[in-house]
């Protein structure tokens, strides 16, 4: 457990390392291209930290916004909070997570937050009505196997990040395809490898981006079931309930490309019953999941 809470650490400082180096190259580019002097690089560094900063602090309020989530309340959703106490005690965690709620039809759960002291569980609604007590506590307990292991530290900052270099260089793209950028200004003092590399950045980062947040998604999940059976010593549980996600037809509302990776199952109906993953896969597949807890017994 140590060893990949280690490796989720170090993974997490390379990604923010590596969207400010990108960030800073993009903001680079832009500048020079729109004669902005020689204070491009210190506008454009300045910009990357904070948004680096900004997404590793609120990443979970972010996603949560995306949700429409709503705090959980003992009265409401009992049994989601004393499955959560019961499980506390075989997770060792020090600290409880926040509990909330999605209002959807569709079964499915995920867990977010920069630490396990910040962190959340989020549920929908379908989730809590349809699978009953055991099935759910699988769940939660999958979820708090993230937490545990710090996934959602490295889940919540991919997200965030990835979404956000996604959505800046979609941004430029479209002011530079319509014309906002004057080529004939002189833009002799900018360094010509510099903005090759933000150019290239402002390309392919967005593609890259989403590869790497699909296949930090994948291998995650395998030990996070495995971790949940290890706190309910009841695999039985999760398997039923990976089943009825999976096969649920109802479509998650507030589900989005950016989020999807987070979700327990794959919240858009037309993947989540493939049998076999691939490169633009956000989970493995159920049946390889039910095969691995099996194997489990």
């Amino acid at each position: 457990m140590y060893q990949d809470i280690r490796k989720n650490n170090i993974k997490t400082g390379f990604i923010i390392f590596l969207f400010i180096v990108v960030i800073t190259l993009i903001i680079y580019f832009v500048c020079m291209a729109f004669d902005l002097g020689i204070f491009s690089i210190v506008i454009a560094l300045i910009f990357s930290i904070i948004s680096a900063w900004g997404s590793y602090y609120y990443s979970d309020r972010i996603i949560l916004s995306l949700n429409n989530a709503r705090p959980a309340t003992e009265e409401e959703d009992r049994k989601l909070v004393a499955i959560l106490d019961g499980l506390m005690v075989a997770s060792g965690l020090e600290y409880r997570p926040r509990l909330y709620v999605v209002d959807d039809p569709q079964p499915n759960a995920f867990a977010t937050g920069r630490n396990p002291k910040n962190s959340i569980i989020c549920v929908t609604t379908g989730l809590l009505n349809k699978l009953d007590y055991y099935e759910l506590e699988g769940v939660v307990a999958h979820e708090l196997s993230h937490i545990r292991n710090y996934d959602i530290r490295l889940s919540a900052v991919v997200t965030v990040m990835v979404g956000f270099v996604v959505m800046i260089s979609d941004f430029i793209s479209r002011i530079l395809f319509w014309g906002g950028v004057d080529n004939d200004r002189d833009n002799d003092r900018a360094n010509p490898i510099l903005m090759l590399i933000g150019l290239v950045c402002l390309i392919l980062a967005p593609i890259f981006g989403q590869l790497m947040k699909l296949a930090i998604s994948r291998k995650r999940e395998y030990l996070a079931d495995a971790t949940a059976v290890e706190f309910t010593r009841n695999p039985d549980g999760l398997i039923s309930a990976l089943i009825k996600i999976s096969d649920d037809p109802s479509e998650l509302k507030t589900a989005n490309k950016a989020t999807e990776n987070m979700y327990i199952v794959n919240p858009f109906r037309k993947s989540r019953r493939k049998k076999t993953s691939n490169i633009w896969s956000t989970h493995p597949s159920t049946e390889d999941r039910i095969e691995a807890l099996r194997n489990l017994k």
